[in-house]
């Protein structure tokens, strides 16, 4: 094979902006989406249990592309498959904008995450294809910088908007974004020497990874929401992804041209910076959810100002990335990593000690730790995972290594909202049989409840006062779950430490092609 074929020429600048403009309107989309849900809902009239398919299909599709990027890439080229992939996701996001209800909503959103899947391993797969080996670290924080950006501007977005206008236009203000990244996608790209892949397609693996991923990705979706193997659907369907998944590592490993080459996982460096990228989809996802959830149902805040609190706290990422992709190549990445282990532990360690009330210092400072903490991980984990593989290897194996951080958000987060629902049960049982309705200490805050009720006027000021001595059981009940599972992912982060012994030093000799 030609080894010119995925050399990728054409302006640097151009190339950059192309890509970090698409990875942050794909990024950008999901928070974003997130904070439209209720509305979305009230706009279509649908059923609480039903309006997460707004999400879940997008990740269903997501999760299934992403693994085949390598073998599309080596199929259509960078410049052909990048182009179609962010005008897919702008088209299906201007049908979203204009879908009439829940049915038509999803099955758009599902086509904007066959879109969008592409979008975030191949933007930072062309741009170190682009980039001299020498200045990987640049590339690699300069698309950290556009894929951050994304997550910090989401829920601040999404609020303005739909004070402003509608839930409508957090779709269709992906338009001009996704025409403008086209078009310099396709005018500055240029891969002279590219050559189309004639491997035999592996259609079995195709069939076997879409149905496998898709059930998987149901399962960690709803699962929690139907009592998880207590519901017959996500039973059948957690049986259905793990046959179909086995059966399709059997047949990569078998068949002479597999869609997706797990033969990958046999070097040691990749494995270990897979596992440690694994367990960061796990804290940060999932960590996000918790603190997410905790603002809004604690302390009663809007999404508006949850967004507010993450783009104070996540800000110095902005500045940072471009630091460490200038100078961390002067640093063994694996102290860097580790460095960033440390502060992500301590982060949600920090978080793991709130109360029933807290001013916005106290919310922000382990947002900051986190920010930061990030910027120390994610450049040199990504050159560090693809520097001493084949090149032949690198564009599937970057693939691969954005997926197991979205899996590890996604299983990450379905066991933290699990957890949080069985933990919360179990400390109002706690809290309720350590409290005496009848004793001294109860009466008296009964009374001086009741009395406080009967200044407003309240009817029953009694019955008011027990009312509300159970509400503040049940938040102190929920304040200490959020706190035991926050400490959960601390201890869970720290494991990380024990794979970067395994990573091995980035070799300068070796071009990276990409990875996220």
């Amino acid at each position: 094979m030609d080894a010119r074929r995925d050399v990728i020429q054409g302006s640097k600048t151009g190339i950059t902006i192309a890509a970090m403009a698409a990875a942050l309107m794909s990024v950008l989309d999901i928070s974003i989406v997130n904070v439209a849900l209720s509305d979305i809902r009230a706009s279509f009239g649908t059923p609480l249990d039903q309006i997460a398919w707004v999400s879940t299909g997008y990740m269903m599709a997501n999760v299934v592309v992403i693994p085949m990027t390598g073998w599309l890439q080596r199929r259509f080229g960078y410049r052909k498959y990048f182009t179609f992939s962010v005008i897919l996701f702008t088209v299906a996001s201007v049908l979203c904008g204009l879908s009439w209800n829940l049915t038509s909503l999803v099955a758009f959103r599902i086509l904007q995450g066959m879109g969008g899947g592409a979008i975030i391993p191949t933007s930072q797969a062309i741009l170190f294809a682009r980039y001299p080996r020498e200045e990987h670290g640049m590339a690699g924080a300069l698309f950290g910088l556009g894929a951050v950006t994304g997550p910090l501007l989401g829920p601040t977005v999404g609020g303005l908007l739909i004070e402003a206008a509608s839930w409508h236009w957090i779709f269709l203000i992906n338009v001009p974004v996704g025409l403008f990244a086209a078009y310099m996608a396709w005018r500055y790209i240029e891969q002279p020497h590219f050559e189309p892949s004639t491997e035999k397609v592996d259609k079995n693996g195709i069939a076997l990874l879409a149905v496998g991923m898709a059930c998987l990705q149901y399962v960690l979706e709803e699962g929690n929401r139907e009592d998880w193997f207590d519901s017959r659907l996500i039973t059948l369907l957690a049986v259905i992804a793990g046959i179909a998944l086995i059966t399709f590592v059997v047949h990569e490993l078998e068949t002479p041209s597999p869609v997706v080459d797990l033969r990958v996982f046999g070097n040691r460096s990749y494995s270990a910076a897979t596992g440690v990228n694994f367990l960061v989809g796990t804290a940060l996802f999932s960590g996000s959810f918790l603190f997410s959830l905790f603002c809004g149902s604690v302390m009663r805040y809007e999404a508006l100002d949850i967004g507010l609190i993450f783009l104070k706290g996540s800000a110095i990422q902005i500045l940072l990335m471009p630091l460490i992709g200038k100078f961390g190549g002067k640093v063994d990445g694996r102290y860097l990593i580790g460095f960033g282990i440390l502060g992500m532990s301590l982060s949600l360690w920090t978080n793991g000690h709130l109360a029933t009330r807290v001013d916005e210092i106290t919310l922000i400072t382990p947002v900051f730790i986190r920010a930061c903490s990030l910027g120390f991980i994610f450049v040199p984990l990504s050159v560090m995972a693809l520097s001493n593989l084949r090149p032949e290897q690198r564009g599937n194996a970057a693939g691969l290594f954005n997926l197991t951080r979205e899996l590890g958000g996604s299983i990450g987060t379905a066991w933290m909202s699990s957890a949080l629902s069985r933990s919360t049960q179990a400390n109002v049982t706690a809290i309720t049989s350590h409290v005496d309705v009848y004793g001294q200490v109860a009466q008296e805050q009964v009374a001086s409840m009741t009395g406080a009720m009967a200044a407003r006027g309240v009817l029953n000021p009694t019955g008011a006062a027990y009312g509300l001595l159970s509400q503040r059981i049940n938040a102190q009940a929920l304040v200490r779950a959020f706190n035991a599972n926050f400490l959960i992912l601390a201890a869970l982060f720290v494991c990380a430490l024990v794979l970067v012994v395994m990573l091995q030093k980035a070799d300068p000799n070796v071009k990276v092609e990409g990875a996220h």
